[in-house]
């Protein structure tokens, strides 16, 4: 929407949606909830009972504390409403130099689809603290290509940077400070580096916290039994390490409404925990990634072995072959499959991320995958004998040869 590619009515569920499955929506604020009664009471004077209770009250943009972070032209995007908002100032305004602070998918998807809708309107400029973009998704080795093939796009990356302060004039944006010393011209700022959970409501419920957010069990309950939540306000589990993780993503919080509806239904289904698979479309890079990097392994100290796979979209033969990349991270001693990336010029590629998730969370380790068998065509995949998860588990398994 804020690239004018979609309509705000686009990306909302209509009212029907409810209606139609004889569910009453009720638009206002809550104020307070009383656990013991079981009432909660709405900021129009309403008060509704209930069984039980589902709280996913989501999470706000974190602010950097930064002098100027208030001026007219610094914006945030989570909702619809910041959308709206945007759009509005890049129509009145007209801004040419933009600034986004943080190379998250956020900033990075705003940043080329601005690009893509008016290639020679805008200068772009990405400033962000880690020596390279999508930190969370990529180790360096795959970021670089990321790194080479935006700058190409024409956007300036300013990696290893930290900003200081916003500059302005009149109240609007005029510029961003660098912690150098350096000052960046600026008509518009772009600040997306993260998020925190909205918890005052279950604060004010005394419901117990974690370290990320609500405290819940496998089946989400929180520790009111009839008091559920899901979504970025809860703090989640990793697949992985069983650890408290920060991970918020429409995925996980879309299934996790599944799994709360399953256990109100009666099943005994316990979630599995976050893996944090994702993906972006930047112009014509596509980017996925699951599990841990290879920094994040180094980061708790697993011992790590990883390899990492050329391929192609199609039969070497077939015209319209677009290259792709694979990384695959293991853990050393078991050599269990707990990470994967990829880095693709293909849309269709991209989505083998998905097959990677599924062999993390079958515990498949390194001999498993030789003999992973993918379905193949010449129009659709490369060749079988160059399939790069299996190709991927070959590597890692000539490295640690008897």
């Amino acid at each position: 929407m804020v690239a004018g590619q979609a309509a705000g009515e686009s990306i909302v569920n209509p009212d029907t949606m409810f209606s139609n499955n004889n569910i009453e929506m009720v638009v206002d604020r809550v104020e307070s909830i009383d656990r013991r009664s079981k009432r909660v009471k709405t900021g129009k004077g309403r008060e509704i009972s209930y069984d039980k209770l589902v709280v996913s009250t989501g999470s706000k943009p974190f602010v950097l504390p930064i002098p100027g972070n208030d001026l007219a032209g610094v914006f945030t995007l989570r909702a619809l409403i910041d959308a709206e908002e945007i759009r509005h100032y890049i129509t009145a305004e007209k801004p040419r130099k933009i600034a986004f602070v943080g190379a998250g998918f956020i900033n990075l998807e705003i940043a080329t689809l601005l690009l893509e809708s008016a290639p020679d309107q805008y200068e772009i400029t990405v400033i962000e603290l880690m020596e390279q973009p999508l930190g969370v998704m990529l180790d360096s080795d795959m970021a670089k290509p990321v790194t080479a093939y935006l700058e190409q796009k024409g956007i300036a990356m300013r990696m290893g940077q930290q900003v200081s302060a916003i500059s302005g004039q009149s109240g609007k944006v005029a510029g961003v400070v660098l912690a150098s010393g350096e000052a960046l011209d600026a008509d518009m700022v772009f600040m997306n580096v993260g998020s925190v959970p909205d918890l005052s409501l279950a604060k004010e419920m005394g419901l117990e916290m974690g370290k990320f957010g609500i405290k819940v069990n496998p089946f989400f309950e929180t520790s009111d039994p009839d008091v559920l939540a899901a979504g970025d306000c809860i703090e989640n589990r990793h697949f992985i390490t069983n650890d408290p993780s920060p991970i918020q993503l429409r995925g996980p919080a879309v299934i996790q409404g599944r799994a709360i509806a399953k256990r109100l239904a009666g099943f005994e289904l316990p979630f599995p925990g976050l893996l944090g698979n994702s993906a972006t479309r930047l112009g014509d890079k596509y980017i996925a990634a699951t599990g841990l990097t290879e920094q994040e392994a180094v980061k708790i100290e697993m011992e790590t072995v990883c390899a990492t796979v050329d391929s192609r979209s199609k039969h070497g033969m077939i015209p319209g072959v677009k290259p792709w990349k694979l990384k695959l991270v293991f853990e050393g001693g078991s050599e269990r499959l707990i990470g994967g990336q990829i880095v693709s010029d293909s849309g269709a590629a991209v989505k083998e991320i998905d097959a990677v998730n599924a062999l993390i969370l079958g515990h498949k380790t390194a001999s498993d995958l030789v003999f992973l068998m993918c379905a193949g065509n010449p129009d659709c995949s490369s060749e079988p004998s160059l399939e790069p998860i299996t190709i991927a588990a070959e590597q890692v398994l000539a490295k640690r040869r008897p």
